[in-house]
């Protein structure tokens, strides 16, 4: 097309924008220019475990006009928005009332009803509106049941009800809303992501491969790969923590022995804080014993550091030697910086009291 015939194209355009032959475009608007527009654009995001979604639209206003059934007929292709093609965009596959849609970028299109709307996911998402939807573009569609809503001048689309592994989109206009869940396996999208991450730079650190042997031991999945990330941790960089997280793995897959082996490494090559603050874990877990053993190790090997002393005030204040706990709270208190007195003085006169402060 050349300028000659561009311009009188764009001419007619606008032509037909100011007499009101064109469908949806306002007076307001122009095909050249950045002007402001009566339905402004925006957009909304949601992050669902690592599945970003993402909702760019156009949001036009009440002002008074009769909405469902009349400026949004009932029975046809709306596009759920204002001007060009309202958008959702997912960054992982993910589910929409239960059904599977791959990631990517979509038309949203409804089709409003009195009692219930169909969600539209349209593999054309550059096009202007619903006037030139072609169902055999589809992706998805889905039934919902709309709800009454508080009233809501611009249309709005919210993210509600929001879960570990999923949300419900609502769009809310006059006064009501259309909800649809979406749902993503985060379990399976974010171990697909640690094997992509794994082998970029963040690969050749210890604590990326130590990250993701403990997320997966946190959420007791895939404890094999764990225990090859734990290794793999270690591999770059033997240490107290990825020692440990071994030792965690281990003990999830019921290999006893290994565990204690990795556990006893892990607090070779710990600090002496570090030992410390791993007793006051098992304290925690209700694994009392292990951390008072712990607890007198350390004292016996690091005497001149304050807080072994604590550990053996909260080892004897467990076993209702108060005045022991004391002397060793005392003995804590002396060597302690100052940051740490008031709190120390604070434990000291509880174990005086003879009360509990584990």
């Amino acid at each position: 097309m050349n300028r000659t015939t561009l311009r009188g194209f764009l001419f007619c355009l606008l032509v037909a924008a100011v007499s009101g032959i064109l469908p949806g475009v306002s007076s307001a608007q122009s095909f050249v220019l950045d002007l402001p527009l009566g339905s402004q654009r925006a957009e909304v995001s949601q992050r669902i475990g690592i599945t970003d979604v993402t909702i760019d639209y156009h949001r036009p206003l009440v002002n008074d006009r009769k909405i469902w059934g009349a400026l949004v007929p009932y029975g046809k292709v709306w596009r759920a928005g204002a001007n060009e093609n309202t958008t959702i965009t997912f960054s992982d596959p993910v589910l929409v009332e239960g059904k599977p849609l791959d990631k990517g970028t979509y038309g949203l299109h409804m089709i409003p009803n009195a009692d219930e709307w169909t969600i539209i996911f349209s593999k054309n998402s550059t096009s202007w509106g619903s006037f030139t939807y072609d169902p055999a573009e589809d992706a998805l569609r889905v039934t919902v049941k709309p709800k009454p809503a508080d009233m809501h001048n611009a249309l709005t689309y919210d993210f509600d009800q929001l879960q570990p592994d999923s949300s419900v989109v609502e769009l809310e206009w006059e006064k009501v809303a259309a909800p649809f869940k979406v749902s993503v396996d985060v379990h399976d999208v974010v171990q697909a992501s640690l094997k992509k991450q794994l082998r970029n730079l963040s690969g050749y650190t210890w604590m990326s491969w130590d990250d993701a042997a403990n997320y997966l031991l946190a959420e007791k999945i895939a404890l094999d790969n764990a225990l090859a990330y734990a290794n793999k941790s270690i591999e770059n960089e033997d240490r107290y923590e990825n020692e440990l997280t071994k030792s965690k793995v281990l003990t999830a897959l019921n290999r006893k022995d290994e565990a204690v082996a990795a556990q006893k490494k892990a607090l070779d090559l710990a600090s002496p804080l570090q030992i410390h603050l791993y007793a006051r874990q098992l304290q925690g877990e209700k694994r009392s014993e292990e951390a008072f053993a712990i607890f007198r190790e350390n004292a016996q090997k690091h005497p001149d550091q304050w807080f072994v002393h604590s550990g053996l005030a909260r080892m004897y204040c467990a076993q209702g030697k108060f005045d022991e706990a004391v002397k060793e709270m005392k003995l804590a208190m002396a060597g302690a910086p100052d940051n740490q007195k008031s709190y120390l003085d604070g434990l000291e006169k509880q174990l005086e009291a003879k009360q509990d402060i584990n």
